[in-house]
């Protein structure tokens, strides 16, 4: 994958995206094929080692690369994108599945089962089409595919556990009210639990200096602090994607300037390095 997405760079209709994709897809058929059409146990995917292990690296190194300048000057578009987007975007699809479920007539659902298949539905990933744009040829455009999905992954994770909480069964304004007061509570807590994670490892780094001459100590601090927030916004029912992504930014800004010039050359490469892996 990795070499095919290197040689096919500069190709127009290929990247590293589509090849992994189409790779994935080869490997599964094939797959198919030698266990004559039966579920191998290769192919089972466990959700657990996707959220706790490889989905916090990509999301942090996503806030520790972001072009800070860009992305806050941009905040407020990115929000409306990203936010207030999905809530409509929930909300159609929501509408939408309502009626075409009654139609179908699969069974019964209940008001909270359409709102939570609108929150997945909602969450659209960018990472194809940030694949395409180039960062320096379209910088504002990047930015803002880039804010807005991260902030549509964040907003639809905070929308479904909202609504998980929520008893829906007796909906009113009361209730209504209650359940954007959550949300907004969600979205809130999360980001200064990261925001708050970020400045501690950065007053820990310079005032106790540890591990001033020890780069694999700056390095491992870093990362297990970056790990830490993620933990504790989902032990704490938060959003852990927007938790340590705010982590990444506050860390990148004040942290990465707090360790030795090694430790600053090491920790920029082994964080994408885990995000590209």
């Amino acid at each position: 994958c990795i070499v095919l997405g290197h040689l096919l760079e500069e190709n127009r209709w290929m990247n590293e995206s589509i090849t992994a994709l189409l790779i994935g897809l080869a490997t599964g058929v094939v797959m198919l094929l030698i266990s004559n059409g039966k579920s191998s146990h290769l192919l089972v995917f466990s959700e657990d080692l996707f959220f706790i292990y490889l989905l916090p690296p990509i999301i942090f190194n996503a806030g520790f690369q972001v072009k800070k300048k860009q992305f806050f000057r941009n905040f407020v578009t990115i929000m409306l994108f990203g936010a207030i987007g999905t809530v409509v975007s929930c909300t159609v699809i929501t509408l939408g599945v309502t009626q075409f479920f009654k139609k179908l007539d699969i069974g019964t659902f209940d008001l909270g089962d359409y709102l939570a298949i609108g929150a997945i539905f909602a969450a659209t990933d960018s990472v194809c089409t940030l694949q395409v744009l180039n960062r320096d040829e379209t910088p504002l455009l990047y930015s803002l595919v880039f804010g807005e999905g991260v902030v549509n992954d964040a907003t639809s994770v905070v929308v479904f556990n909202a609504i998980q909480s929520f008893d829906l069964t007796h909906l009113n304004h009361e209730a209504a009210f209650r359940l954007l007061g959550n949300f907004f509570y969600l979205f809130l807590l999360s980001t200064l639990l990261g925001v708050a994670t970020g400045l501690i490892s950065a007053y820990v780094i310079k005032k106790l200096y540890f591990g001033r001459h020890s780069t694999d100590r700056e390095v491992a601090l870093m990362m297990l602090m970056a790990y830490l927030s993620y933990m504790l916004a989902e032990l704490s029912d938060l959003s852990g994607i927007l938790t340590v992504f705010f982590c990444g930014i506050v860390m990148s800004h004040y942290t990465w300037h707090n360790v030795t010039e090694s430790s600053r050359i090491t920790t920029k490469h082994a964080f994408a390095t885990l995000s590209f892996l």
